[in-house]
């Protein structure tokens, strides 16, 4: 049954992430069709993240109360509708309104994902379950980019969000078929009441706080290859458009590769050693350290083949990094990792909020689109440097049901 939960998780993030990615390709003819600017682009990826941001701890929440198949179903269903009313957006405000619908929606993937993982898969395999969905995650954004590239001139942006759409419909119908349910909704009750999360715990543990302000700066430095990536290639290389979408694909590519190999590598060094600081935050510090210094190293490089394969490396140790955190939330949640991961993904993605946003007002200011490499290396070292840090030595809530 494991091997069942994963794969239709890991396809469900291939779904969500090509959904999320759409609008990159097609910036400038949004902006042209709707009469906006970068800046007005900035806002509207903006609202996505921040909306994401904002119901990480309702749907962690939800995913306790229903369970996670239930809450996920429900999910994939919400967003991929509304994904398809995209297009009748007749301006920014509306663009904003339905695109940020869509993020919040989708805010119930991971929390949902996680807790299937963590009820599922023994601690010595939750890396590399957590590997493979980091694999679709970038095999998702991946593929928007190469897809959309091909699709905008046959069919419009529009047409191709309502075509990205489908497939989360037909995906909820599968999973609610075919996979039996992997955990049950949580119902731990002390002397007859239920227990409720203690959030404070969530808000003042140190090793809590740095795993949050890790993924604040990874996540929202990753959040370049879903938003801006396509058009900072046509903007610093001169490429086209098609060009952009092939070139913006090889870092997701990458972060396939690292996304898989972070979680064997991981998983394999908790084995044998049984040391978790080394195998979780020893190897994600590594990780970050290379993705800030050959981020760094591709602003100096004019050949865009070059540049795209610097950043092909930071992405690929990006994954990395973003495989460890899932592990360490899994860890340190215990039979509550469901709000535990949501309040993690939750600061990440108010980073992912602020990058793109940072973005379109740096460039609408200063008319330079290399900012945002600077940008994107500074926020990985900043990573690297939370996890030098953390070293939780155990999880955050001790569960006290009541014995049979």
């Amino acid at each position: 049954m494991r091997y069942l939960v994963l794969s239709f998780l890991c396809l469900a993030t291939v779904i969500a992430y090509i959904q999320r990615s759409a609008l990159g390709v097609p910036s400038k003819q949004i902006e042209a069709d709707l009469g906006l600017d970068p800046s007005d682009m900035g806002l509207v990826w903006f609202g996505w993240y921040a909306a994401y941001a904002a119901f990480q701890l309702p749907s962690g929440w939800l995913a306790e109360k229903l369970g996670s198949k239930s809450a996920l179903i429900l999910s994939v269903l919400v967003w991929s509708i509304v994904t398809g009313f995209v297009g009748l957006a007749q301006g920014l405000l509306g663009l904003i309104v339905f695109w940020s619908i869509m993020g919040g929606a989708q805010a119930g993937m991971f929390p949902c994902a996680t807790r299937a993982i963590g009820a599922v898969f023994p601690r010595t395999r939750q890396a590399i379950a957590s590997g493979f969905l980091a694999f679709s995650m970038a095999l998702g954004a991946a593929l928007a980019q190469f897809l959309t590239g091909r699709l905008l001139g046959p069919l419009s942006w529009q047409e191709i969000l309502v075509a990205y759409a489908i497939p989360g419909v037909v995906w909820a119908a599968a999973y609610g078929l075919l996979v039996p349910r992997a955990d049950a909704p949580l119902e731990v009750k002390p002397r007859g009441e239920a227990t409720s999360t203690p959030w404070s715990r969530l808000a003042t543990n140190p090793h809590m706080i740095l795993l949050c302000m890790q993924q604040l700066m990874r996540a929202g430095a990753t959040a370049l290859f879903f938003t801006w990536f396509p058009r900072f290639l046509q903007e610093t290389k001169g490429v086209s458009v098609a060009e952009s979408g092939n070139l913006a694909a090889w870092p997701l590519v990458a972060g396939m590769a690292g996304g898989l190999v972070g979680g064997v590598v991981s998983d394999g060094l908790l084995t044998l050693t049984g040391n978790q600081r080394l195998s979780r935050q020893g190897l994600a510090f590594t990780a970050m350290v290379i993705c800030a210094g050959v981020s760094l190293s591709a602003f100096w490089v004019a050949d865009p083949v070059v540049a795209v394969a610097l950043i092909s490396v930071a992405a690929f140790c990006g994954y990395v990094g973003g495989v460890n955190a899932y592990a360490l939330a899994i860890f340190m949640g215990g039979k509550r990792v469901a709000p535990v991961f949501a309040t993690m993904n939750m600061s990440g993605n108010i980073g992912a909020s602020l990058f793109p946003l940072a973005v379109g007002w740096l460039v609408q200011a200063t008319g330079n689109w290399n900012l945002a490499l600077l940008l994107f290396a500074s926020m990985y070292a900043g990573s690297g440097l939370c996890w030098l840090f953390l070293n939780p030595k155990g999880t955050l809530f001790e569960e006290t049901a009541e014995k049979p």
